[in-house]
C-alpha cells in the first residue's frame, strides 16, 4: 500500500506534474494499493480512479473558536 497523503492539493498547487502521477498509477505493479488524498482532486485522476470518495464538513470545532491542537492538527 503507497499513501499519496494531500497529493490533489499539490497537484492543485503546481508542485506536481498530473502526467507523472498519472505514470506512476498506470505504471505500479497491479498488487499495488494506491490511495490518493485531499481535496481539488483533478478530473484525470477521478476518471481513472477505480474509487472517489468526497467528504464534506457537517460540523466542526473550530466554529466554536478551537484552534489547531499539537499532535492532533499539527
Amino acid at each position: 500500500m503507497v499513501i499519496l497523503d494531500e497529493i490533489c492539493i499539490a497537484l492543485y498547487y503546481h508542485l506536481f506534474e498530473i502526467d507523472k502521477v498519472i505514470a506512476l498509477l498506470k505504471t505500479s505493479p497491479q498488487e499495488t494499493e494506491i490511495i490518493l488524498t485531499c481535496r481539488y482532486a483533478p478530473q484525470e485522476l477521478i476518471e481513472i480512479a477505480d474509487l472517489v470518495t468526497e467528504m464534506k464538513e457537517v460540523k466542526h470545532y473550530y466554529a466554536l473558536g478551537v484552534k489547531a491542537r499539537k499532535g492532533i492538527e499539527f
